[in-house]
């Protein structure tokens, strides 16, 4: 019995200074994870945070350190590896195409602790959480997509239309005519959106104006 167990563990022998690399690069992998979310919750700019995707990135970036130490030493290893990811077919569908490039950052941040690279893993973590930032400001600064639905009466509409088209960027979504009025959605960008809501108010015919944050996604 116990020679079964020596053959078992012979190919591969943990000592203390390789158990202490592993360690080290797990709290290191554990670091990244963390620093990886902090950028996201700091720069998200959605309506709905949520903490199971915060989670999934720092289980992404703690899992895949460890199977890159497994395979980096082993050609049989790493092809066996290939083919068993080539059969993992993820089905979750992720709204903010930003949200990829997190799930990207966090699987590159455990491949490089895997494989060693600590100094690439510290300048890769920090260059692109900086540039991650930069661009979340730039975009704050610029100006706020909406979606303006109008619901107005046939009479206002030839009024209200002046006005919108009076709007530096603006593009008619949706139009629905039915026998209560009409109701237009438009996709306007504008800095004053409380501004354009007023005058839309003042319109004869108009019976509400509302404004709803707009991130890109299809109508």
């Amino acid at each position: 019995m116990n020679s079964v167990f020596a053959n078992l563990f012979s190919s591969q022998t943990i000592t203390p200074a390789s158990f202490l690399t592993i360690l080290f690069s797990m709290v290191l992998a554990l670091l990244a994870g963390l620093f990886i979310v902090w950028t996201y919750r700091r720069n998200y700019r959605g309506v709905m945070y949520s903490n199971n995707f915060a989670l999934t990135l720092i289980m992404m970036t703690l899992i895949t350190c460890p199977v890159v130490m497994c395979i980096r030493e082993s050609i049989q290893l790493s092809m066996g590896m290939v083919g068993a990811l080539s059969i993992v077919r993820f089905r979750t569908a992720v709204k903010d195409p930003l949200d990829t490039a997190y799930m990207f950052w966090a699987l590159t941040m455990g491949i490089l602790l895997g494989a060693g690279q600590f100094f690439l893993t510290a300048c890769a973590v920090v260059g692109i959480g900086l540039l991650l930032t930069l661009i979340a400001h730039i975009q704050a600064r610029g100006i706020n997509s909406y979606l303006l639905v109008v619901r107005m009466g046939d009479e206002a509409e030839k009024a209200a239309n002046q006005l919108i088209n009076g709007v530096r960027m603006q593009q008619l979504k949706s139009k629905t005519v039915t026998a209560a009025g009409i109701e237009a959605t438009y996709e306007v960008r504008v800095d004053k959106p409380d501004a354009l809501l007023n005058k839309l108010r003042n319109v004869p015919g108009v019976h509400d104006a509302t404004l709803v944050s707009y991130q890109g996604e299809a109508v």
